[in-house]
């Protein structure tokens, strides 16, 4: 039995999923003293950075295992984790499956008084916290216990762990959170198949450059860091996890871990844009994969003009200046990305060009009476796959109004071109109605700024109805050395179709603070719009 022969063995087993991907591979015997998962931050015996081999890991998961079950935890209970590093995200997740309880991870950018308010409405048995997040909560009622700090369950016997539970394919593995742009964040839960159903699909394809050796700037508490680490199991690659997702903290891990791929969201890539990345050692990196929102095109240049790759020509193997970028379109609900498009220094299908639909996914472009559309018309994404969540935690209105006809309305609105390819437009709660058939389309409107107008690192669209008329702010952060006082007025309208154009209130140039951003790095657009309102009501 061979290292290459793990994954095939795991995708062939119908009872290996998301909750059991650790002891299955225990269970395998095979290079159980390989380094596998590398965290940022010290923990356990492990110093940062330092990283663990699968015999280490199962170790570690069996102590926390054991602490939880000597704390009550037991099969079906929710558990809340809300903590910084990454490591206590992933930790706990392993730990919690391994007793048949659903971690619900919380993102530590939630502020206290809407986690404690996400919180009480999960019915959890309790809550793992770390100091910084007990304060955050301090004041509030969570209407949960605090069980645990996180860095006290290493301290568990592993001996004392109770014999892993048994998962079926639709157990409930794990609870993850939407990225609460548009209010409180909704609670997704997740199946034992649902999570893995994208790693059973990878198995029958050649093993993807780069994945032997991944940096995850993911957010730990996402069901995207989730699919990473069951990947990176199933396939014995190693993966780092970085606890943040600034620029400057994942170039700094590329320059010292020397990642061949990079896992990320939007926001990071628009971060990196920031910096000067000519400057920084980035030659390692093959591949970026993008998922969540689409990426732009601007930040995708900037990204594939960096690194190496490896091509194969009659001459044989030989690398070459410049790396690949994968983008995609997924969300928490879809459960992995259902698009893929791959960018390289020679390509030029963007335009917000999500690429075409994985084999697994079954979707459609439906109007707003729920019937299909045909190519070149924009509607809302409705998607069916094995990977789709099973729906909303403890909140079946929800589940039921986004579903049709078997598929899951995702709330994206798109179009499709005559060859298949498509195209991501706007978030329904971010266009708006123009009337006579026109309707405006921020994030649209946004790539076409970035794509067009000189010394523009991001842009963010504002567009409310103010009376009978809309109105649109066009919100810019410049590149470091351009000249704020400049007025871009006409480029940007100019970059824009002419019945978005005529609704430009005004160009703004604003600094990266202030634009508010959810706990996953979006844009909370809505809360942008109260704010102008508000003004509007003020005056």
């Amino acid at each position: 039995m061979s290292i290459r022969s793990i994954r095939t063995l795991l995708a062939d087993d119908p009872d290996v999923g998301t909750g059991n991907v650790l002891t299955s591979r225990i269970a395998l015997g095979i290079g159980l003293d390989d380094p596998l998962l590398t965290f940022d931050t010290p923990v356990d015996d492990h110093a940062a950075w330092a990283p663990f081999t699968l015999r280490e890991l199962d170790r570690s998961v069996r102590a926390r295992a054991a602490a939880l079950h000597a704390l009550g935890v037991r099969r079906r209970d929710p558990v809340v984790v809300y903590a910084t590093a990454a490591a206590d995200h992933v930790l706990s997740f392993l730990a919690l499956a391994r007793l048949g309880a659903i971690p619900a991870l919380l993102n530590p950018k939630v502020e206290g008084e809407r986690a404690a308010r996400y919180i009480s409405r999960l019915g959890a048995v309790g809550i793992l916290t770390d100091a910084e997040h007990r304060a955050e909560l301090a004041g509030h009622d969570p209407v949960a216990p605090l069980l645990a700090d996180t860095s006290e369950l290493g301290a568990g016997d592993p001996d004392a762990a109770p014999e892993p539970y048994r998962h079926s394919a639709d157990d409930p593995v794990a609870i993850t959170h939407s990225s609460g742009t548009t209010g409180l964040p909704k609670a997704v839960v997740h199946s034992h198949a649902s999570l893995y159903a994208s790693i059973r699909h990878r198995a029958a394809l050649p093993r993807a450059q780069g994945t032997d050796r991944m940096l995850s700037v993911l957010p730990a508490p996402h069901a995207a860091t989730l699919i990473a680490v069951n990947l990176a199991l199933s396939t014995h690659g190693q993966l780092a996890l970085l606890s943040q997702q600034s620029g400057a903290a994942t170039l700094d891990a590329i320059e010292s871990w020397r990642p061949h791929s990079v896992v990320g969201f939007a926001a990071t890539w628009a971060d990196l844009a920031h910096h000067d990345l000519a400057a920084r050692d980035l030659d390692t990196v093959s591949f970026w994969w993008n998922t969540g929102d689409c990426a732009h095109e601007a930040h995708i240049r900037r990204l594939i003009a960096t690194g190496s790759r490896e091509t194969v020509t009659r001459e044989g193997r030989s690398r070459v200046p410049g790396s690949v970028f994968i983008d995609g379109l997924g969300s928490t609900e879809m459960g992995h990305s259902h698009f893929f498009i791959t960018h390289t220094l020679g390509t030029e299908k963007y335009g917000r060009c999500v690429g075409r639909p994985h084999t697994f996914v079954d979707c459609e472009v439906v109007g707003p009476d729920g019937e299909p559309l045909g190519p070149g018309e924009v509607g809302e994404l409705a998607t069916a796959s094995p990977t789709l969540a099973p729906g909303y935690w403890n909140d079946s209105v929800t589940t039921y109004r986004t579903r049709l006809r078997g598929r899951f309305l995702t709330g994206d609105l798109m179009y499709r071109d005559e060859e298949g390819y498509y195209y991501h437009v706007d978030r329904l709660v971010d266009s708006v109605d123009l009337g006579d058939g026109k309707r405006l389309y921020t994030a649209l409107s946004e790539e076409r700024v970035l794509a067009r107008v000189p010394d523009v690192l991001d842009c963010t669209v504002v567009a409310v109805k103010d009376g009978d008329r809309v109105v649109t702010d066009v919100l810019l952060i410049l590149q470091d050395g351009a000249d704020p006082g400049a007025d871009r007025t006409g480029e940007v309208v100019a970059a824009l179709d002419e019945h978005t154009g005529a609704t430009v209130r005004s160009v703004l140039v604003v600094k990266g603070d202030d634009i508010p951003l959810g706990p996953t790095g979006k844009v909370r657009k809505v809360l942008l719009r109260e704010r102008y309102l508000a003004s509007v009501a003020g005056r």
